[in-house]
């Protein structure tokens, strides 16, 4: 069983292939914001409405000096497929053998059509410029969450300064 991450943990360490099928390290992020975010699969209709939130509010999210990493359980070429559908500007993860997403434990048991079946849970976390967790949003409804995201990051800067 995983050990929850919680606010001040150090975050997870990962590398990754991203849809381009270049290797991505969380550790090439140190010192920025990161907005880590995980959705149950690419070009399916609440993590499209969420890829693109996040791609509409990207200037905003940019203003606030973040780094948005998508990450699902898809291999690269599906994630390039939906970067280029959607013409998404930030980097997808792609974790096909679910490390990432049990390292953080969002592989969670979820209902489908009334089936109990284990899944990705639509989680986002904020890591601080120093590598911890800073918040964590839990059941992210994929309407407005980028709007959420980028309040939280004003005020925790606001309040960092």
């Amino acid at each position: 069983m995983e050990i929850p991450i919680e606010i001040n943990d150090k975050a997870p360490e990962f590398t990754s292939l991203d849809q381009n099928g270049e290797k991505v390290s969380l550790k090439n992020y140190k010192g920025k914001w990161v907005v880590l975010y995980f959705y149950p699969r690419a070009d399916t209709p609440g993590c499209t409405i969420q890829a693109c939130g996040f791609r509409d509010s990207f200037r905003k999210l940019e203003q606030t000096g973040a780094v948005v990493l998508g990450v699902s359980p898809d291999q690269p070429k599906a994630q390039k497929k939906f970067e280029e559908k959607y013409d998404l500007p930030f980097t997808l993860v792609a974790d096909a053998d679910k490390t990432i997403c049990n390292a953080y434990g969002v592989i969670q048991e979820k209902n489908m059509y009334g089936k109990k079946v284990m899944g990705v849970a639509r989680t986002t976390f904020i890591i601080g410029p120093e590598g911890n967790i800073r918040h964590i949003f839990h059941k992210v409804k994929p309407e407005g969450h980028a709007d959420e995201v980028i309040e939280y990051l004003k005020e925790a800067q606001k309040s960092a300064a």
